[in-house]
């Protein structure tokens, strides 16, 4: 049997190791189902646990399917570019035969899962509304795997695939805090994009000569530490230019990096607040060293950046 991380290559953000709707919004975000998968699939044993799976075979799936097996009542992927952690077993359809599995350790050694949608990108819309804390088994076609994902798992040309999925852990799409009121002037101002991305504005005018920093949003989840493995959006633009240097957004995946191995303005700047805060970020020119190592930031310039706080592992 082989291990699932060597499937697919990890996500990073630059040279630095970054890698909806709530469980109260469950009604406009079903739950998927689909007893034809229910009634072939058993995977037996406690969520987060290596599960013992069986598959009726043989098993041909003629379209793909979600069916619930373990409900959980977290956070809620509602977006194919949401970072969910994941524990997976993979079996052949038609033969029953395991495949691939994840070490299920614990949260840390979770699979990210835009690892798994980048090999297989069928997957991604199949795991729509699944809360963190469920076990879901889904049936993928052999026409739906594609080559890539057929060749990667081992399944013959037009048998499928059925994976169990434990959603171990599941981040924001965006900061969802509450606004805040900043009355400090010189500053740049942010505008947002529905999915949450945000622009930075920069004000005419010098950069400050300070580093500064402004809380946007103020959220309600767990406080970040210097030692936290946080989870976080990053969008950075150098002082009057019109195209950003650094994006997770753009991306398309957010980054993972513990605080305090972070340049020194963004680790100081979001140390002490919490999930689902936004943070706005001013680093004079002086400053940028750390900034130009990590993040590939211009020379000569003050950056601006804002951080949405998306949750911490572990």
């Amino acid at each position: 049997m082989r291990r699932l991380p060597a499937l697919v290559a990890v996500t990073a953000l630059a040279g630095m190791g970054l890698v909806g709707c709530s469980a109260s919004a469950a009604s406009s975000c079903p739950t998927p189902t689909d007893s034809s998968i229910a009634s072939v699939v058993d995977a037996a044993g406690d969520f987060g646990s290596a599960p013992t799976v069986s598959v009726r075979s043989p098993f041909v799936p003629q379209q793909a399917g979600t069916q619930t097996l373990i409900a959980g009542d977290g956070q809620r992927i509602t977006s194919e570019k949401q970072l969910a952690l994941v524990d997976v077993t993979v079996l052949d359809a038609a033969t029953g035969e395991q495949l691939v599995a994840t070490p299920y350790g614990d949260e840390a050694t979770a699979t990210p899962l835009p690892r798994l949608t980048q090999a297989i990108p069928s997957i991604a819309p199949l795991l729509d509304c699944v809360a963190e804390g469920s076990r879901v088994a889904v049936a993928i076609p052999g026409s739906d795997l594609g080559a890539q994902g057929a060749q990667a798992l081992g399944v013959n040309e037009g048998d499928g695939a059925v994976f169990v999925f434990d959603v171990r852990k599941v981040f924001l799409p965006a900061a969802d805090g509450a606004d805040q009121y900043n009355a400090d002037s010189g500053m740049p101002s942010v505008v947002r994009a529905p999915d949450g991305q945000p622009g930075i504005v920069i004000p005419a005018g010098d950069a400050p000569t300070e580093e500064r920093s402004q809380t946007i949003k103020k959220g309600d989840g767990d406080v970040v530490t210097a030692d936290s493995s946080v989870v976080i959006h990053v969008q950075g633009v150098a002082w009057g230019a019109k195209t950003t240097f650094a994006s997770t957004w753009k991306n398309g995946s957010p980054g993972q990096a513990t605080v305090s191995a972070l340049p020194p303005a963004l680790a100081s700047a979001i140390e002490g607040q919490t999930v689902g805060s936004q943070v706005l970020v001013v680093v004079p020119a002086d400053q940028t060293q750390a900034d130009q190592q990590a993040l590939q930031a211009p020379a000569d310039t003050a950056l601006a950046y804002v951080i949405d706080i998306l949750g911490v592992v572990g």
